[in-house]
């Protein structure tokens, strides 16, 4: 019953990061490549992101506290963060991303620092979120996959 119950909480909290428009249909298909021989495929590729994204939101601040803005150095900063975000589907993050890189290309300093800001937050809310999705989905346990009688 609790196991039902948890699994019914998966399902709906995994729609509600679909519905409020923070993943979109990268994160299914990292979904598709977690089997029994990998089961935590997902948590360990969404773990690696944030930990290896960290080095690059650093790089970007420090980029934008510089007098003379190297709006190179920072779409290229903003380059990789984005297609990091992409492959694991932080469709909000990526959508403020591709913003940030029109702004570098426009040397609008302002544009930047103001986006990197809503990038922050967003990247922090889908943090939050995803900790708390994988948090239920390690409570509901693996899921049961149907069996042929032999």
């Amino acid at each position: 019953m609790e196991r039902t119950r948890l699994r019914r909480q998966v399902a709906l909290t995994r729609q509600s990061l679909f519905d409020q428009g923070f993943l979109d249909e990268q994160f299914i298909q990292l979904e598709d490549l977690q089997d029994d021989a990998n089961p935590n495929f997902v948590e360990e590729v969404v773990t690696l992101y944030y930990r290896d994204s960290a080095r690059l939101i650093t790089n970007i601040e420090k980029a934008l506290e510089k007098n003379s803005l190297d709006f190179n150095k920072l779409d290229g900063f903003m380059h990789q963060f984005k297609g990091s975000s992409s492959s694991i589907g932080a469709k909000k993050v990526k959508a403020e991303c591709t913003l940030f890189r029109e702004y570098c290309r426009a040397g609008n300093g302002e544009g930047c620092t103001r986006t990197f800001q809503q990038i922050k937050k967003e990247y922090a809310t889908l943090k939050r979120k995803l900790e708390a999705y994988f948090q239920v989905v390690r409570q509901a346990g693996p899921a049961e996959t149907a069996c042929w009688p032999k």
